[in-house]
């Protein structure tokens, strides 16, 4: 019987060129990984490094203005509106986003016009349609919008704001009623933490796009001397917000509230309205609280006069100098000056300012804006 030779298969010797090509391939992985590593440890690195800029780059750094809403009342950022259930809070909410989005005074304030956002979550069509004709008529507006559902914070709302503003890139208010409607149900939903985190999201996101949101809550049962102490839940909602209102009345029946107002931005105020009950309206009666008046700047002065005189103006620091001698200053420090006034220049005489470094160094541009119309009413 014959015996079956068993053949082994030689496996051919690598060329050079293979050779190579493999040595090249470890060595590339080699490298690749050692690359990644080398990222992700200057990442971890810029993790731990402590960003920091001096006074001096402040002063040279012209921040935009903080543009308002309604002026002295609303400004761009994240606000609360706070009071307790069936007091009218939805019917100023229409009021003031119908003001917005009409560019109406609202009482004996002005109103930076543009689209508006109501979220009107514990409310149907029906009755917003109601409640809109009662209040101001047949006169609509196509930069009012409605929706009465909406998804909460944590599952998706912040894309569908995000989705309205691409739309709509006038819009000036997002009013939310009310707050629970967006919270996500759990155990924490009265701690500090989420109560801060909660706000703390809506007002990135109003810094990033630049617009006001107006968050609708309710007041706790028990009083208190501090009016600001009756938000429901913690501290850590007023804490991560720009400011708040708060509104009061004596008695659920009565027509005259109080409007409570604070803000980083703004002096704290008082006001007092009354509720129009034929229309579904809010009135201005008075204000508990005389607003605090700087006093005149005189070289804001000087050179809104000359701005208003010339419309536009470009040039340096030197030369704007040079045009008005009554400022006695370093062209360094006028600079500095008008980078800190910039929001004042805005506010107060409605004047653009700007300021670019070019090949012939840091130049300055300023424009007087047209004055606001005064006879809408």
């Amino acid at each position: 019987m014959s015996k079956e030779k068993k053949i082994v298969p030689i496996t051919p010797a690598a060329t050079d060129k293979e050779q190579s090509k493999t040595t090249s391939k470890s060595i590339t992985e080699k490298e690749q990984k050692s690359n990644l590593q080398a990222t992700n440890n200057l990442k971890n690195l810029e993790q731990e490094v402590l960003h920091t800029i001096t006074m001096e780059e402040l002063y040279d750094t012209v921040y935009p203005p903080k543009t308002a809403v309604v002026d002295k009342l609303i400004y761009n950022g994240t606000y609360l509106f706070v009071g307790a259930p069936k007091i009218g809070k939805s019917f100023l909410m229409a009021q003031l986003g119908y003001h917005v989005s009409m560019g109406l005074p609202l009482w004996n304030y002005q109103v930076n016009q543009g689209s508006v956002l109501y979220l009107a979550l514990e409310d149907d069509y029906s009755r917003i349609q109601k409640r809109l004709s009662r209040m101001f008529g047949m006169e609509s507006t196509p930069n009012f919008h409605f929706a009465t559902k909406s998804k909460s914070l944590n599952e998706g709302l912040e894309n569908q704001l995000t989705n309205f503003i691409t739309e709509h890139t006038n819009t000036k208010l997002i009013i939310i009623d009310t707050l629970q409607k967006i919270r996500e149900m759990g155990g924490e939903k009265y701690s500090y933490s989420s109560d801060y985190e909660i706000v703390t999201k809506l007002k990135q996101f109003s810094d990033k796009h630049n617009v006001c949101i107006l968050v609708v809550h309710h007041t706790r049962k028990l009083q208190s001397e501090d009016s600001f102490d009756m938000i429901s839940g913690t501290n850590g909602l007023l804490g991560a917000s720009d400011g708040a209102f708060i509104m009061q009345k004596k008695k659920r029946t009565d027509n005259i509230a109080t409007l409570d107002i604070v803000g980083r931005d703004q002096q704290d105020q008082k006001l007092t309205i009354e509720f129009d009950r034929e229309h579904c309206v809010w009135n201005f009666k008075k204000a508990e609280t005389e607003l605090w008046k700087e006093p005149v700047d005189e070289v804001l002065e000087i050179i809104a006069k000359f701005v208003e005189s010339q419309k536009k103006w470009r040039g340096t620091a030197t030369e704007l100098l040079g045009c008005l001698t009554q400022i006695n200053m370093q062209p360094n420090k006028l600079t500095k000056k008008l980078n800190i006034c910039v929001e004042k220049l805005y506010t107060d005489y409605q004047i653009v300012y700007k300021s670019s470094r070019g090949h012939d160094g840091r130049m300055i541009f300023l424009e007087k804006l047209e004055s606001k119309c005064d006879d809408k009413m």
